[in-house]
Order: structure tokens, then C-alpha cells, then sequence
């Protein structure tokens, strides 16, 4: 039976995977293309926003998803509001406002004003914050199912 815990472990779970997969590969091939090859970064940096966009937007609404069934699971007393639960929502929450704050806005420089060190190297530090926060919010997800 799907319950609030096992939909979030699911979406934690998924997030989490596809957040590794940006990390690992994803980001690391877009700044090599940023410091390799300046001329074509307009192309491959639209690309990549094309094609990612296709999987961020579902990965996202999917974790707010579970998220709101936590929450008033929470809120009409069918859930216990455990540590667990706590920590994972931090772990969420890091990882949405890191997007919100700081990776959009620099994919947006990075659109206007092409692909410098210092970008390439926020986006990058962004990202890996992002990561860290949906494997929190994975690990601290278990125990609570």
C-alpha cells in the first residue's frame, strides 16, 4: 500500500538518483564544454537547458508532491513528525532553495554571459550542495518508513 513515508521515500529516492547523475556527469561535461570550447557554449549550454528541463520539472513537482502528502498526513495527526521526517524536509528543502538560488540564477549568467571560471566553478559548488541535500533527504528518509 502506497502511505505518505513510502511515496517520499520514492520521490527521495528518485531525486536523489537523478541529482548523483547531474553531479557526476551531467554538470562535469557542460563545464568542460564552458573552458574547452567558448565558441560553441551558446549552442551546447541551450542544449543541455533543453534537455534537462524535460526531467527537472517532473523530478521537482514529483518531491513537492510527496512532500504536501507528508505534510498534511502530518498535519491531521496520521503521521508522527519524527526526526527522520525533519531531516529529510532539510535535506529536500537545501536542495530546492540551492535551484532556486543559486543554480538557476547562474545557468541564467551563464546563458548571458558565457561560460567564465568563476561561473562554471559557483555552478559546480551549487550543484554539489544540491547533490548532498537529496542523498540527506534519501538517507534520512529510510527509517522513517
Amino acid at each position: 500500500m502506497l502511505t505518505p513515508v513510502v511515496a517520499l521515500l520514492a520521490g527521495a529516492a528518485l531525486h536523489a538518483g537523478f541529482q548523483a547523475v547531474v553531479t557526476l556527469v551531467v554538470y562535469p561535461a557542460l563545464a568542460d564544454a564552458g573552458r574547452t570550447s567558448p565558441g560553441t557554449w551558446a549552442v551546447v549550454h541551450a542544449a543541455h537547458s533543453r534537455r534537462v528541463g524535460v526531467l527537472v520539472a517532473p523530478v521537482y513537482l514529483a518531491v513537492l508532491a510527496t512532500w504536501a502528502w507528508v505534510f498534511v498526513a502530518v498535519g491531521s495527526g496520521d503521521l508522527p513528525a519524527s526526526p527522520a521526517l525533519v531531516v529529510s524536509g532539510l535535506g529536500s528543502a537545501v536542495a530546492g532553495l540551492t535551484t532556486a538560488a543559486v543554480a538557476g540564477p547562474t545557468h541564467a549568467r551563464l546563458g548571458r554571459a558565457g561560460p567564465t571560471a568563476a561561473l562554471l566553478a559557483r555552478l559546480l559548488r551549487a550543484d554539489r550542495v544540491r547533490c548532498a541535500g537529496a542523498v540527506l533527504a534519501l538517507l534520512a528518509a529510510l527509517p522513517a518508513v
